[in-house]
């Protein structure tokens, strides 16, 4: 008999031994990315009003929560920096003594076994906030991809074992991979923001990197949330320049770009579960609307379902608390 009675599909949901047993998508703390904002100071951790749970921290600080991840099984650290002074062109984002310079570091030296990554990017570097270079109000490329390269090398040599270029700017990857390469960091990989959309789920990552724009927004550089087959062709460019692996970001709003990124390419794709995404379900679980750790868990497993080998979470500390 092909049906009901002979076929019962409940047989293997009746107790959760069984549900593991049979489950098809699998969560595991070794393939989450805790993100970091590192600030200057000492003893510093200071609470984010937009990220529950979330801190600012200085660099010894950083240090002890990397050995925090390590106990927990986290895959990785992504660096973001907020740094002592900003300028015109983000020269703090390249500075040997630059706040993400220091971290990758410190972190390297205490805590060896954790995969640092560095976010690669200008708008928590310059005064207006924004992801390049800018003049005249008009955000320049080929200009700014040389000063991005320039800090993604500061990165690699302090240390990072992965660059994350944020950027959005045409030919980065590239100038990247070349400067990397000509500098003897060929084993440094580039973890590239291929898809990243404009979107107001980023609201709460601005007061927690201090980069929202003095003037006008980022969709001149950033995707429109209506383009899925133009994500791919990002995608397409930055394997072609010498990306590793590409982040979908966000990744809630965007599970079918995951989903059409993993189908086309076979590469590692990383999901990023941005602040806004995170935000919302810690505002709705503390007016007791819904249950953080079902909704956050059921959101990250989703990601893995639409296809992400990676997840960047401000839960990957909680998730791996809860899966263990």
């Amino acid at each position: 008999m092909s049906g009901y009675p002979a076929v019962r599909l409940r047989r293997f949901r009746r107790t959760a031994a069984l549900r593991a047993l049979v489950r098809e998508t699998h969560l595991e703390p070794g393939q989450l990315v805790y993100p970091v904002f590192a600030c200057p100071g000492e003893g510093v951790r200071r609470p984010l009003e937009g990220l529950p749970g979330i801190v600012q921290l200085s660099v010894d600080e950083v240090v002890e929560e990397g050995r925090e991840l390590v106990e927990r099984g986290i895959g990785a650290v992504l660096v973001f920096g907020l740094p002592e002074q900003k300028d015109e062109i983000g020269s703090e984002a390249y500075a040997d003594e630059g706040i993400v310079q220091r971290t990758v570091r410190a972190l390297k030296a205490e805590v060896p076994g954790l995969v640092v990554m560095t976010d690669v990017c200008l708008c928590a570097y310059t005064t207006h906030g924004h992801c390049g270079l800018v003049r005249e109000g008009e955000i320049l490329n080929d200009l700014s991809i040389e000063v991005i390269a320039r800090a993604a090398l500061s990165h690699a040599e302090a240390g990072a074992d992965v660059v994350a270029p944020s950027d959005m700017m045409d030919g980065r990857v590239a100038a990247i991979r070349g400067i990397l390469d000509d500098e003897g960091h060929e084993n440094v990989a580039i973890l590239s923001y291929a898809a990243k959309f404009a979107s107001s789920f980023y609201g709460p990552f601005r007061e927690a990197a201090d980069s929202t724009p003095a003037f006008g927004d980022r969709r001149s550089y950033q995707m429109d949330g209506a383009n899925p087959r133009e994500a791919l062709r990002e995608v397409a460019l930055d394997l072609e320049e010498g990306a590793d692996a590409v982040i979908v970001k966000p990744s809630l709003a965007y599970l079918d770009v995951i989903t059409r990124v993993r189908d086309r390419f076979d590469v590692p794709v990383a999901a990023y579960n941005v602040s806004g995404e995170y935000g919302m379900v810690r505002a709705a679980a503390a007016k007791g609307w819904l249950d953080e750790r079902q909704a956050a868990l059921e959101s990250l497993v989703a990601m893995r379902r639409a296809g992400a080998d990676v997840i960047i979470t401000y839960w990957a500390k909680d998730a791996a608390k809860w899966l263990a």
